[in-house]
């Protein structure tokens, strides 16, 4: 009953070493394919750091709800999945793919190419 045409808000951030502080680096909402297409401007690389891609689960399995009212909780068991990851400077311009795997009560996640 998951539905990639829902749209799912996120985040990337990225973390300042020096004031310890998460900065929002952009935001969008995945398209009928599940994904963003222009989190990133083409040409653009991430800098080496540590990441964190914020998932605002919550909405999208809200809206989930009101296509099968019978398949979904009132309240979101994960209202929000963050995944923490670090680019290294000798992967700083690689492609990065950072699928959910979502359901109700549950999620998984792997770097993709």
């Amino acid at each position: 009953y998951l539905s990639r045409a829902m749209g799912l808000p996120l985040a990337l951030l990225k973390y300042d070493e020096t004031s310890k502080v998460w900065e929002k680096v952009s935001e969008g909402v995945t398209n009928e394919d599940g994904r963003v297409g222009n989190l990133l401007a083409p040409s653009n690389y991430l800098a080496p750091g540590r990441y964190r891609m914020y998932f605002d689960t919550a909405t999208y399995l809200h809206a989930c709800k009101k296509q099968h009212p019978n398949f979904y909780a009132e309240v979101p068991f994960y209202p929000e999945v963050n995944i923490e990851f670090v680019i290294t400077p000798d992967k700083s311009t690689e492609h990065y793919h950072i699928p959910l795997l979502l359901s109700p009560y549950g999620y998984s996640t792997y770097r993709g190419s």
